[in-house]
């Protein structure tokens, strides 16, 4: 693991789902940490419990126990405008209908910055303009969101979630409906921003050959377990076939990438 500083880390974090007459425990006993500079991957099957996973790192939903820290800090303690200068989202919701720029779209990140009108000022402007040369979109600044592709789309919520400032960043499947070529891009564009800011950046995705190549670290979710290691150790260890129950997909360690049989 890096000896970069821990940004987030989990203790004994069990998540779930309580109703009146019952919980339902999806994972527990949890202690991660999250790096500064470190790019980590969550993977795991559909319906695994990674968006559920991440709602509970990011605050959104309680944890059934245990606790998760930013720099120390329990976040269920932390004002909401404290949690939102040191962490970001982006979910795979559709955006409301509006008539936004996309310079305007990546400026509401600087809300937890700007006073009550949400004024401004040469500092924001600065952030939102580094957002965007970072994420190399400042040509579509004055487009109007709905005009530009899914994939130049999702680069701008990236853009959006720097121009917040923010320690951490954490996307729930920002590659979901992007080509190939789109999802190469995204997938490089978090890569470079950890190396060139220094922040740390969480995100689930599906692209598992790809996330084990360009990740620092990766979680895996599983029935059994959630465990977090180096890609190259869980290779070592043969994590990736317990993945898919399934006997026709297997996990060629020597080439690093998944196989159909």
């Amino acid at each position: 693991m890096s000896t970069n500083k821990t940004i987030l880390s989990t203790s004994n974090l069990s998540i779930g789902y309580k109703s009146k007459s019952s919980t339902t425990v999806i994972a527990q006993n949890l202690n991660l940490d999250l790096k500064q500079g470190n790019l980590t991957a969550l993977i795991g099957a559909n319906g695994i419990g990674k968006s559920t996973l991440l709602k509970t790192l990011t605050g959104i939903q309680a944890p059934l126990s245990g606790s998760v820290s930013i720099h120390g800090q329990n976040i269920h303690k932390m004002a909401s405008a404290d949690l939102a200068r040191n962490l970001s989202v982006v979910l795979t919701e559709k955006l409301p209908p509006s008539n936004l720029s996309v310079f305007e779209l990546i400026a509401l990140g600087r809300q937890p910055y700007t006073n009550w009108m949400g004024t401004l000022s040469p500092l924001d402007i600065e952030k939102v303009n580094e957002a965007m040369e970072l994420s190399q979109i400042t040509h579509l600044a004055t487009k109007k969101h709905y005009e530009i592709s899914d994939g130049q789309l999702q680069k701008v919520l990236v853009a959006r979630a720097l121009a917040q400032d923010c320690p951490l960043i954490i996307l729930d499947e920002p590659t979901t409906h992007l080509d190939l070529l789109h999802k190469v891009a995204l997938f490089k564009l978090l890569k470079k921003l950890t190396q060139e800011t220094d922040k740390c950046i969480l995100f689930s995705t599906h692209d598992i050959d790809m996330a084990i190549q360009l990740s620092d670290d990766m979680i895996i979710m599983t029935p059994e377990e959630i465990s977090q290691n180096l890609p190259c150790n869980f290779i070592e260890k043969g994590s990736f076939n317990s993945l898919f129950q399934d006997e026709n997909i297997l996990f060629d360690a020597q080439k690093g990438k998944f196989i159909i049989s």
